[in-house]
């Protein structure tokens, strides 16, 4: 049986681009949210080695540490020819400075030292996990994914991350050169698009009151 979650949830980021997604999510389910940056909150250290976990660990830190329900995400992007990085260091590749052109310039270097030119050459997708937590341990988890291609240059000053970086498939627009209703708008305004988002059409349904 799922738990409903309502009132009012932390969500555990100090992401900024998240936080704005996670909370045009929220609203219209009237669910108040502060972030982990905002309650001054220390990041936990990311030990697990899939999204889900990274996401259960955030989560539920927040979640003891307030004391109240908690929300956390933990996405990235995974590249075919590179093996699946950057992966669950998604993040990290962006180094402390949080500079993704550094970490977009790193993928393009890799895939052309493979010889990756070509779209089917340089498959990837994003992946998010979604977990909420509460302070008795109880957790729901979801995951959503989109698949695409890797494309250089990047294009479109939208979204955040690797957003520039990757287009869709069956789409002739990076996640960079789309507005957020077009993202991660659900319907019936938006199509649902991102990861994220199908992450969280799941989420809603089992937690959310429509």
């Amino acid at each position: 049986m799922h738990r409903q979650l309502t009132g009012s949830v932390v969500i555990a980021t100090h992401n900024p681009g998240k936080l704005a997604e996670m909370r045009e999510l929220l609203a219209p389910h009237g669910i108040a949210a502060q972030s982990a940056a905002e309650l001054n909150l220390a990041e936990p250290e990311e030990t697990g080695t899939t999204f889900a976990a990274n996401a259960r660990i955030k989560a539920m830190a927040a979640s003891r540490a307030t004391e109240r329900a908690a929300f956390a995400d933990d996405s990235g992007l995974v590249v075919d020819a590179l093996g699946g990085e950057p992966g669950i260091h998604s993040a990290r590749w962006a180094g402390p400075d949080k500079d993704f052109r550094f970490a977009m310039n790193r993928i393009q270097t890799l895939l052309i030292e493979r010889g990756a030119r070509a779209p089917e050459q340089r498959k990837a997708h994003f992946i998010a996990a979604l977990c909420l937590a509460w302070p008795d341990g109880h957790t729901e988890e979801f995951e959503g994914r989109v698949d695409g291609v890797i494309v250089w240059p990047p294009r479109g000053e939208a979204g955040f991350g690797y957003d520039p970086l990757f287009l869709p498939d069956n789409y002739d627009r990076t996640f960079g050169e789309m507005p957020a209703l077009e993202k991660h708008g659900l319907p019936p305004l938006g199509l649902g698009l991102s990861h994220r988002a199908r992450a969280f059409v799941m989420l809603a349904a089992a937690c959310l009151k429509p």
